[in-house]
């Protein structure tokens, strides 16, 4: 059945083969798992995803292609269907855990949609992502690179972020007028990373310094934190934003804020 893409949706619908196909070989889903798709559309990947054998819970917010999946799945033992939107979704409420995420996210609220789920990260095993491919160059930086940011640390703080493929617009229907990448998410369990940061507190950091991120730490965070503590802390004030690595933007917001696991 046909269905005309909705801009207020940010729809846009994988229909390249060897794009889903190179997708799937990255998610390997099996038939143990618990995936969450986010935004099925026309279920591309969601009928290969329940040939796996998974649970598969999918999420949508169009009417229409909600009504188009329950027909086309209602067969399908392993199938739910949540009629809403990601946004809102409470993540724990979908057991079993852990939960594997996935989806071609609607680039319009790609970022505020990636920090609602990683609230939830202690029930992700991981996430596999569609994104515009300026978002995921900004995930995956690096310090010292232009493209290393607020977003950059906010991310590897949280999880390993792996890029694994480009995508060039004639993949969907329609095109988009950006490329896109698909990236993999791996939230870091307690074993791994014990957060003492507070989200309010590197936030703030975050925001001070990358948007004076061509002066130094002394006058990027001077309303934040003075020169002597960076110093305490072991980091040079001396320094431009960039060139800061995710842990000592985690010590200035441990040193600011106590300690609260985000």
């Amino acid at each position: 059945m046909s269905h005309q893409a909705r801009r207020r949706f940010g729809q846009n619908f994988l229909t390249d083969g060897n794009t889903i196909a190179r997708i799937l070989t990255a998610i390997a889903p099996a038939a143990a798992d618990h995936i969450v798709e986010i935004g099925p559309g026309q279920g591309a990947l969601t009928a290969p995803l329940l040939d796996s054998g998974c649970q598969l819970s999918v999420v949508e917010i169009d009417r229409d292609l909600a009504a188009q999946l329950r027909l086309r799945f209602a067969a399908a033992a392993t199938f739910r269907l949540i009629e809403g939107d990601a946004l809102k979704l409470d993540y724990a409420t979908l057991q079993p855990a852990p939960l594997r995420i996935v989806g071609n996210l609607p680039y319009n609220i790609s970022t505020p949609l990636l920090f609602h789920i990683l609230r939830s990260r202690a029930l992700v095993r991981d996430m596999h992502f569609m994104l515009q491919k300026e978002v995921v160059d900004r995930m995956v930086a690096t310090p010292g690179g232009r493209d290393y940011g607020r977003l950059s640390v906010a991310i590897a703080l949280r999880c390993r972020c792996t890029r694994l493929l480009s995508v060039p617009p004639g993949a969907f229907v329609p095109a988009p007028k950006v490329d896109s990448a698909v990236v993999r998410l791996e939230p870091f369990q307690s074993d791994e990373s014990a957060p003492a940061w507070q989200p309010a507190q590197l936030d703030r950091v975050l925001l001070a310094a990358f948007s004076a991120r061509r002066k130094t730490l002394r006058n990027a965070l001077k309303s934040v934190i003075d020169a002597d503590t960076l110093c305490r802390l072991d980091i040079d004030p001396t320094l431009r934003p960039e060139q800061i690595h995710p842990a000592q933007f985690a010590a200035i917001a441990e040193e600011l804020g106590g300690s609260s696991v985000a």
